[in-house]
């Protein structure tokens, strides 16, 4: 995901009784999250100063393009600590969100090398690997000289994104991916199970299908749910046009299209690059979508994504789907939902439109598909970095396992969990000591990092798009949903109108090239 906060990264950092000092974070109201304050952990020190004299990269410059976002947080955190092992310095620039990546490219297709890495997003990798602006970093992962971190701690599904081509090009950092929160308290009332039943004769439980998640929200909506004496609402979403509603129909869809004789197809045909975008089990998800709007505030179809988050940690919603960070931001200073946020994968089908045998397939059991939907935003270096070893000491630093552990835990710094060490036994070697001395309640830590896992584990996959123009793509998807959710458009009408938008992207950028990249970063 990516939402926006203010960094001052040109003050010195220091310690003090493990808090953060010498910069501050400024939270951005309608993009964070603002009903929560911001804790204290701060990730250890894991390398030592280097003596005079000795300093591998003595008088190097690293500087590193991030958006203003909250994923630029821990970047400033690291800089002391780099400086002083390293001899270079560290220099940080933030870049408006919609212009980081065309500043990188920019930069990278000049060969100018004014920025040595960028932390940037897991769907820009096909335009930087095609146009031949980043470097592996597969000499510099086993040598010593480096920090030591492991990708294979990262689950496959997430480790996935870090390789194109066979090659490593993202260094690991944070790991993207949705799944569905509740009010565990609202849904286990005996009162209210006892009414749902009533209304919709069968048992209230955790929404298992998009159906069930409907008639929840449905249920709750218009119920005061935080005892205000405010009525407040089944769901909340982020719809806002140009914000992230592209992610939240992706996570979705997904098992309306991706099934047992179907796990890559969703996007395009590989053969033709025909968009598949208009199918019968995309207008189904699109419809789901759509029906859920009664069911949210008045506002959110012009909601940003901390609208909607600050909307569920007041209690005023029953059901959100999102990433990692709401989880965590429950758990800070001001969340009416802590102890009373359960988490879960995201609701399945129990049929799926095959896009192999193009009908209506049923399951045996709930069709249910994990996703690596968001950034999952990761340093890359610049073909053209005047210090590519500084640089990847840096990412790597950040990688490590003792600052992975605390990034994971805390809710403002945009950086979700997705390595075994974050998950508990039996799935992972994580402890739980971790999460409560962050604050967490044990609750919720069981149930947040098990969807995780079980999402991050799933062998069934939402397939992440990483081409050329992924994100104009995205971005022409993002408008249609907006006029359909608004009901500009029915969600058929608006789906044919994205396969039209698609189709000229492909011809504009060439439809063999695409088709070439399109093969390879699928696998097909």
């Amino acid at each position: 995901m990516l939402a926006s906060i203010s960094v001052a990264a040109d003050q010195p950092e220091s310690r003090s009784n493990g808090r953060r000092e010498g910069w501050k974070l400024k939270v951005q109201p309608g993009v964070d999250a603002s009903v929560v304050k911001p804790g204290d952990v701060v990730p250890p020190r894991v390398v030592a100063p280097c003596k005079p004299g000795k300093c591998p990269f003595a008088g190097q410059k690293v500087t590193v393009i991030v958006s203003k976002s909250t994923i630029a947080h821990a970047i400033p955190e690291l800089k002391a600590e780099f400086e002083a092992a390293t001899g270079a310095t560290l220099e940080i620039v933030q870049a408006p969100h919609n212009e980081h990546f065309e500043n990188f490219i920019s930069d990278a297709s000049s060969r100018a090398g004014a920025y040595d890495a960028s932390i940037a997003g897991a769907w820009w990798v096909g335009d930087l690997v095609a146009g031949d602006y980043i470097m592996s970093y597969d000499k510099y992962y086993n040598d010593p000289r480096f920090p030591k971190w492991n990708v294979d701690d990262v689950l496959p599904a997430p480790r996935n994104l870090l390789f194109y081509g066979g090659k490593k090009y993202m260094v690991a950092n944070d790991h993207d991916g949705q799944v569905m929160y509740y009010r565990r308290d609202l849904l286990s009332d005996p009162q209210h199970q006892a009414a749902f039943k009533r209304k919709y004769g069968y048992p209230m439980t955790v929404p298992a299908t998009w159906a069930q998640f409907h008639d929840v929200a449905e249920y709750f909506n218009g119920k005061d749910l935080n005892a205000d004496g405010i009525p407040d609402n089944g769901v909340t979403m982020a719809l806002k046009a140009g914000g992230q509603a592209m992610f939240h129909f992706m996570s979705l869809s997904a098992p309306f299209v991706i099934g047992r004789d179907n796990p890559k197809l969703y996007w395009f045909d590989p053969q033709t690059m025909k968009p598949l975008i208009e199918s019968a089990g995309h207008v189904q998800a699109l419809s789901t979508l759509v029906n859920l709007v009664p069911f949210g505030p008045k506002d959110m179809l012009t909601a940003d994504l901390g609208t909607s988050w600050d909307h569920f940690l007041t209690g005023r919603a029953a059901l959100a789907f999102s990433w990692g960070d709401l989880g965590a931001l429950a758990q800070q200073e001001g969340s009416k939902v802590k102890g009373r946020i359960g988490t879960a994968p995201m609701p399945g089908t129990r049929e799926y439109f095959s896009l192999v045998q193009h009908r209506w397939v049923k399951t045996e059991g709930v069709n249910v598909v994990g996703n690596n939907t968001g950034g999952s935003w990761a340093g890359v270096i610049s073909k053209y970095s005047k210090a590519p070893e500084a640089t990847y000491y840096l990412l790597a630093l950040m990688a490590t396992k003792e600052k992975s552990e605390v990034y994971a835990v805390r809710g403002w710094d945009g950086l979700d969990l997705g390595r075994y060490y974050h998950f508990l036994p039996p799935h992972g070697t994580g402890r739980i000591e971790t999460y409560l001395k962050a604050g967490w309640n044990e609750a919720d830590i069981r149930d947040y990092t098990n969807a995780y896992f079980q999402t991050f584990s799933n062998p069934f996959q939402f397939p992440y798009l990483r081409i050329p123009g992924a994100f104009s793509y995205w971005q022409a998807l993002d408008i249609r949903l907006a006029e359909a959710v608004r009901g500009q458009l029915s969600p058929e009408a608006a789906l044919k109108a994205t396969a039209i938008d698609f189709e000229e992207i492909t011809i504009r950028l060439g439809r063999d090239r695409q088709r070439h990249a399109y093969r390879a970063s699928m696998e097909f």
